[in-house]
C-alpha cells in the first residue's frame, strides 16, 4: 500500500537543528552558545506568530538532550490550560523531577505564555525560583508586555522579529524544490506580501496552492488565501481619489464577489496600498484617518458595504 504523507508542511519542514532555523540570527547564535556550554537562563520567547519562537525551542532541547529529549522535556501550551492547577501540577510535579540521562537540567516550554492568568503567573513565577537548580524555562509569548514584571525579571528576553523577505525565500525554495512546485518571482512576493514575514502562514498558502497546482502563481496565491490582488485594490483607491465614485464601486463589488473579502480585510489592504500610492503627505493623512474611522465603526458593528462605500465616497472629496 502506497504511504500516503499526510504531515502540514509547517510540521514537515520544521527545523530540527538551529542551524537550520530561517532568519532570527542573534537569538539563534545565543542558543548555540547555551548549548555549548550545556547552560542557559531562563528565557522569555517574544514575538509575532510564525516567527520561529516554536521551532527554536524544539531545536534547542533536541541539540541539548539528543534523542532522550522527551524524558527531559515537557511541552505545554498555555491557551488550553491558563489557570494556576496547571502550574500547580503538571508543571510544578515536572520541574521538580530530577532530570534523565546526562542531561544538566530538565527544560520546561510553555507556549502563549501571555494567555495564562495572572494568578496562574504568581504561581509560575515561584515554581521558577524554587526549581531553579534542576529546570529552566522557556515562555513564549506574543505580547510581552502581558507576562507580568517579576517573570520577565527572571528571564532573558529574546525578540523575535518578522522574517525579511529573503530570509522567507530561502526556505520556500527549500520547500519548492523538494514539492517539485515551479514558482516565479512575482508568486514569491505575493506570499511574502500575503504572509507579512509569518513563516508558518506563508508554508500555509503554498500547500494549499499546491493542492491546485504545482505551478503557482500570483493570482493564485491571492486566490488561495482570499486576498485581493494589490493591484486591484489600488486601481480602486486610485479611481475614487479621481472623483469617479461609480464606477469605485463596481471595483468594491469585484473584490467581494470574486474574492469574498469581508469588510476589515478590504480595509487592511485599502491601508497597505495608501503608502505607496504618489500623493502628497496631506491627502495620505486625509485617506488613513478615513480608514480609520471605518475601521472603528465597523468593530462597532456597522454595516461593512455602507462604511466602505462611504470610506470610498471620502475618498473621492479629497483635494
Amino acid at each position: 500500500m502506497e504511504h500516503i504523507d499526510i504531515l502540514p508542511w509547517t510540521e514537515k519542514y520544521r527545523p530540527r537543528k538551529l542551524e537550520e532555523v530561517a532568519g532570527q540570527k542573534e537569538v539563534v547564535e545565543s542558543l548555540r552558545a547555551f548549548v555549548k556550554v550545556k547552560n542557559m537562563p531562563n528565557m522569555l520567547f517574544a514575538g509575532p506568530p510564525g516567527v520561529g519562537k516554536t521551532t527554536c525551542s524544539l531545536a534547542l532541547a533536541h541539540e541539548l538532550f539528543g534523542e532522550g529529549y522527551q524524558g527531559n522535556f515537557l511541552e505545554l501550551n498555555a491557551s488550553d490550560d491558563r489557570g494556576i492547577d496547571i502550574v500547580r501540577g503538571r508543571i510544578k510535579d515536572f520541574a521538580r523531577s530530577v532530570s534523565l540521562g546526562d542531561a544538566p537540567f530538565k527544560l520546561i516550554f510553555l507556549d502563549e505564555g501571555d494567555a495564562l492568568t495572572a494568578d496562574a503567573q504568581q504561581a509560575l513565577r515561584r515554581t521558577m525560583e524554587a526549581n531553579s537548580a534542576v529546570t529552566r524555562f522557556i515562555i513564549s509569548a506574543n505580547y510581552s508586555s502581558r507576562i507580568i514584571e517579576p517573570i520577565q525579571s527572571r528571564c532573558a528576553v529574546f525578540r523575535f522579529m518578522p522574517l525579511a523577505e529573503k530570509e522567507m525565500r530561502k526556505t520556500l525554495d527549500h520547500v519548492a524544490r523538494a514539492e517539485k512546485l515551479k514558482l516565479d518571482d512575482k508568486s514569491y512576493e505575493a506570499i511574502f506580501y500575503v504572509s507579512e514575514g509569518d513563516m508558518r502562514k506563508a508554508l500555509n498558502i503554498l500547500q494549499g496552492c499546491a493542492m491546485h497546482s504545482s505551478h503557482i502563481t500570483e493570482e493564485l496565491v491571492h486566490k488561495t488565501s482570499s486576498r485581493a490582488m494589490p493591484k486591484e485594490v489600488r486601481d480602486m483607491v486610485s479611481t475614487a481619489l479621481g472623483g469617479k465614485f461609480q464606477e469605485a464601486r463596481e471595483n468594491l463589488d469585484k473584490l467581494i464577489i470574486t474574492y469574498g473579502l469581508s469588510g476589515e480585510d478590504i480595509i487592511y489592504q485599502v491601508y497597505r496600498e495608501i503608502g505607496k500610492l504618489e500623493i502628497n503627505e496631506k491627502q495620505r493623512m486625509q485617506l488613513i484617518e478615513a480608514v480609520g474611522e471605518c475601521s472603528f465603526r465597523l468593530v462597532q458593528g456597522a454595516n461593512e458595504r455602507i462604511q466602505i462605500e462611504a470610506m470610498l465616497a471620502k475618498f473621492a472629496c479629497v483635494k
